[in-house]
């Protein structure tokens, strides 16, 4: 992928729904301490946005043996993306105002269902400079496909539990320092990190204004990236992809791997 497939600015996103062009626009509000956003949402949104639940319709919290994220079902995410007014032929733009972590999430997960032009809007909602509404947006339904109803096996590639492990795997770990190195554990039972795990906390790849840096780390064969649940390693999926480096997603992360007493834990 390039940067440009990727990402989009908050310059060219204004321009194109001045040119009377009409993406879909997900707003997709999460954070560890505040995981439902509706309510920021509907106090402030891009024109025509709709909310998009991280927890409810871009994880499928039924499945167990996870992770606290599980991915949603092909078939669970083309009704949702329909509820939210995504139709053929249309481009999808994502955002959020924390970290780039629900965007990224939104983005992957569409992105693996096979669904088309889906980009990030590069900065967040602190990067939108246009008018903001107020409420809630209620589209018409939409018409968009999946193709892949089995995201662990989409269009972008996935790692598993026994996967992450192997030799060739550069395996990067998106947490903050302090939680890989198992100083602390404020979610999971388990404190440390996946052996042989190297750090990259998802906040080290973009600036001081929320946008994704230029420069990735120097990556060499197969690269795969997790975090607590999937979410934040997603950031590091797609800073990398728009660096033209491609990265598998370990979905389950340290939340599937520590619940299993059997694998193995590193700290330090």
């Amino acid at each position: 992928m390039t940067r440009e497939q990727v990402l989009i600015s908050a310059a060219e996103l204004e321009q194109r729904l001045g040119a009377g062009e009409a993406p879909a626009i997900l707003d997709v509000r999460w954070q560890l301490t505040e995981p439902d956003g509706r309510a920021a949402y509907e106090q402030g949104h891009l024109p025509g946005a709709v909310y998009v639940s991280l927890e409810d319709e871009l994880s499928d919290h039924t499945v167990t043996g996870r992770g606290r994220h599980p991915l949603p079902s092909g078939r669970d995410l083309e009704a949702a993306a329909r509820r939210w007014g995504v139709r053929i032929g249309t481009p999808v733009v994502v955002y959020d105002d924390w970290n780039r972590a629900g965007s990224a999430r939104a983005w992957w997960v569409l992105t693996a269902a096979g669904i088309p032009d889906v980009r990030i809007l590069d900065g967040g909602l602190t990067a939108w400079r246009g008018p903001l509404e107020t409420g809630s947006v209620t589209p018409e339904p939409g018409d968009v496909s999946v193709t892949h109803g089995d995201l662990y096996a989409g269009a972008l590639p996935t790692l598993t539990a026994d996967q992450v492990t192997a030799t060739e795997v550069t395996l990067l770990d998106a947490r903050a320092p302090e939680r890989f190195r198992g100083d602390v554990e404020p979610i999971d039972p388990v404190a440390g990190h996946i052996p042989g795990a190297r750090n990259v906390p998802s906040t080290s790849l973009l600036g001081a204004d929320g946008r994704f840096l230029p420069q990735v780390p120097k990556l060499t064969g197969e690269v795969g990236a997790y975090c607590g649940s999937g979410v934040t390693a997603s950031v590091v999926v797609a800073a990398l992809a728009a660096a033209g480096v491609d990265a598998a997603l370990y979905p389950g992360s340290w939340s599937e791997w520590s619940s299993y007493p059997e694998r193995p834990v590193e700290k330090g």
